[in-house]
């Protein structure tokens, strides 16, 4: 276990908590408090020392151990990061829609609260985690987590025996980049334990421990021994992807973006000026730095919404994904707004477009490092690199029609998504050009409940600002601030950004009577 004088993150523990504290600690009864000068006195200096490595090269990993003399062999469940079939979403944050029927002539109904703003959940490296768990419900946990998006790099064993059998295997196993240990036992037992598996570890191996107490003197202990993260139950499947994450962050990046993506049931839908108008509420409405990025190669019309013709744009990045840093990618991007950046498309058929899924993964990981919002334009199209894109963006917004076409295509994505994301929220379910004269449509209550996902924003069907916005290269807010589609976007990013706009500033009336002339 390496020290954790250079660790900065503190996942798991709040100073807000409520600790242990009095006689009743069986730790805290049986060692002495820290000596003057700072020490910590080892109240197990009666434990039989622990066992070193023996000497020699380590054999080859195998999933087949020796059974030790005192316990039985934990037996490996290797998870594959596969993507697990359908199950309840475990919702971040609170986060979950309520059912809104509300009238497609009226106002939307605000279907949920708006909690703190949070950012994107970066994708765990590729390293290999050994799990011991003291318990089936931990090793459940584990499995759920190792299946997630954010852990597809990493390679996830979980063993039972929890922190003793740890200490037993690697006898003679090397360790892995990181270890979690699961201990029901006490703080005594608990330290003497971890001091015999600091000497079976290998030089760089962080360990995570998984316990019952809710202690900050054990806490910091066990950081002063090494430990690199200690969480306590309950836990949940993102708690621990996010212990993980923190150990793994790139200190050179402070933060990764919140990546929300914007798809069409079928073409035609609106989607793409959806996605552009929300981008631009972002960072007007929301006051947050956001950048557009329009992914439809061919026929991308965030140029011409944004009246911009750029001489860069995302093909350049897509051409060269390896050479992409931050002064590159600043100059592939046009300035829209104080706030808004984009990532313009060529919308020319010169070419044919032909990039891998590698890269497009790549281009937008790297993008989401410019900006707390990063909001992709998505093309109707199905192959590799859209279903990555989609699998992997934070936030997904399905646009739809109230037609049959586009509720079977919005039933499709919604359930894939959900199927390959156990641990996030649903998708959101946008409902554009409702009520078109003369047209046949599906009740938004029955389109609803059809998907399992009640609509987040209903939007009526109004022309006139949509064209005229189009056609002066302005947004619905410029032309329309009152239109139900400007107050529609605008609810739609309180919800996705978990934020209110800030406060207005007045000025006074007089205030321009003592201008400096």
């Amino acid at each position: 276990m390496r020290p954790t004088d250079n660790d900065p993150f503190d996942l798991g523990f709040d100073a807000a908590d409520e600790f242990t504290t009095g006689a009743g600690d069986p730790w805290r009864s049986s060692a002495p408090s820290l000596t003057p000068a700072g020490g910590f006195e080892d109240p197990f200096a009666d434990f039989p020392p622990a066992r070193p490595r023996e000497d020699g090269a380590p054999p080859a990993r195998s999933s087949q151990v020796a059974p030790p003399t005192t316990r039985p062999t934990p037996q490996a469940r290797p998870v594959q990061p596969a993507a697990p079939a359908a199950a309840a979403p475990d919702y971040d944050e609170g986060e979950r829609d309520t059912p809104a029927s509300a009238p497609v002539a009226s106002a939307p109904a605000y279907d949920e609260p708006i909690a703190d703003s949070g950012m994107g959940d970066a994708v765990i490296p590729r390293i290999t985690i050994h799990a011991f768990c003291a318990r089936p419900e931990t090793a459940a946990l584990i499995e759920k987590a190792a299946a997630d998006r954010r852990m597809s790099r990493a390679a996830t064993i979980v063993r039972d025996g929890g922190l003793e059998a740890a200490v037993d295997y690697y006898q003679n196993q090397p360790t892995p980049s990181l270890v979690m240990v699961e201990t029901l036992d006490g703080a005594q037992r608990l330290l003497h334990l971890l001091d015999s598996l600091a000497q079976v570890c290998d030089p760089g191996t962080k360990v995570v421990v998984v316990g019952q107490t809710n202690d900050i003197a054990l806490y910091r202990e066990l950081m002063r021994r090494g430990v690199s993260e200690y969480l306590t139950q309950p836990l949940g499947p993102l708690q621990v992807i996010r212990a993980v994450g923190a150990l793994y962050a790139d200190p050179a990046a402070p933060f990764t973006g919140r990546q929300i993506a914007f798809v069409g049931a079928k073409g035609g839908v609106g989607a793409s000026t959806l996605a552009h108008n929300f981008a631009w509420s972002m960072a007007e409405k929301m006051q947050s730095a956001t950048v557009l990025v329009d992914l439809d190669l061919a026929f991308g019309t965030a140029g011409l919404d944004f009246n911009q013709d750029p001489l860069q744009g995302v093909l350049d990045a897509l051409s060269q994904p390896d050479r992409l840093d931050p002064v590159l990618m600043d100059r592939m991007m046009v300035r829209c707004a104080d706030r808004l950046s984009l990532f313009a498309a060529p919308a020319s058929l010169d070419d044919d477009y032909e990039f891998g899924a590698d890269a497009f993964e790549e281009v937008t990981q790297k993008i989401r490092g410019a900006a707390p919002f990063v909001v992709l334009d998505l093309p109707h199209v199905w192959n590799a690199w859209s279903r990555r894109v989609l699998i992997g963006s934070d936030d997904l917004v399905v646009v739809a029609t109230p037609d049959l076409a586009s509720l079977r295509n919005a039933k499709n994505i919604i359930d894939l998504v959900k199927g390959s994301r156990p641990n996030d929220a649903p998708p959101r379910l946008v409902l554009n050009q409702v009520g078109v004269p003369g047209r046949p449509e599906i009740p938004v209550k029955d389109f609803g409940e059809a998907l399992g996902v009640q609509p987040s924003l209903v939007l009526p069907f109004d022309p006139k600002p949509y064209g005229q916005a189009a056609n002066n290269g302005q947004m619905l807010a410029e032309v329309a601030p009152k239109s139900k589609a400007a107050e529609g976007l605008e609810h739609l990013a309180r919800l996705i950004s978990r934020r209110e706009p800030p406060p207005v500033q007045k000025t006074s009336m007089f205030s321009g009577l003592f201008k400096k002339k």
